[in-house]
């Protein structure tokens, strides 16, 4: 059984996490199929938008830290900077939907997407320096411009959870839904997007992020203090007490 599961509907391609049991935290492999997922989905011209949700109480708790600590060096082919370059890269507007814990990825993930609904069981966190490392996915840019630096360095330098309505004030999330509506809105909201006409849809997503140059660059800046980090001696001391707990 595949944990993301994809599947096409009315010009939407839906990408779902489904990995219960670990809280749906992302392997290499899922990484892997994420991205192929996307990949196949930029190429289709039938495929006019993106939703991504995970399970109805978890979207996802970030990385599969065991997993992630035997990936070995974090250059352009390994799967998990492979996906988020490919995310950064997509044409076609991106929908999310977050149910439960949105950790790690699972928040800054939400910064590239064009659309993002919550329900009330939401919680997001960025917990990089508690596990002594630093942000990823251009969080350390974006986030700054989304929500201010003062706010930024709370949420990233504390690395403390908040709920959808914070997230919704922070102008993280479009809007809480209920629970029970929170996919079908999000879908419908997705096939929206799918109706409108594709190559001025795609044009408008690339004139409101005119700053993908210096995303990219930051995310590559990212990515070499995340490696050095990676290999400090108080990273493999925070990931030792995560492990053992």
């Amino acid at each position: 059984m595949s944990y993301v599961q994809v599947r096409d509907d009315q010009g939407v391609r839906i990408i779902s996490f489904n990995r219960p049991e670990k809280r749906n935290a992302f392997t290499l492999e899922m990484y892997q199929q994420f991205t192929e997922y996307l990949i196949q989905g930029e190429a289709d011209n039938d495929i006019r938008a993106f939703l991504f949700h995970g399970t109805d109480n978890c979207f996802t708790s970030g990385n599969d830290i065991a997993d992630f600590l035997k990936s070995g060096k974090l250059d352009q082919q390994h799967p998990t900077v492979k996906f988020l370059f490919c995310l950064l890269d997509l044409k076609k507007p991106v929908v999310a939907a977050v149910a439960g814990a949105a950790v790690g990825i699972g928040t800054t993930l939400l910064l590239h997407c064009d659309l993002v609904y919550a329900d009330n069981s939401a919680k997001f966190q960025m917990p990089f320096v508690n596990l002594a490392l630093v942000p990823e996915a251009g969080s350390s840019l974006l986030l700054p411009l989304i929500v201010g630096q003062q706010k930024a360095a709370e949420l990233i330098l504390l690395g403390e959870a908040f709920n959808a309505a914070t997230a919704t004030e922070l102008n993280i999330i479009n809007k809480v839904v209920d629970a029970a509506d929170l996919l079908s809105f999000s879908l419908a909201q997705a096939k929206k997007l799918a109706a409108q006409p594709p190559q001025s849809l795609q044009a408008s997503k690339q004139l409101l992020r005119h700053n993908q140059a210096q995303v990219k660059a930051q995310m590559k800046l990212e990515l070499v203090q995340f490696s050095k980090r990676l290999q400090s001696d108080e990273a493999k001391q925070r990931f030792q007490a995560f492990l053992q707990k």
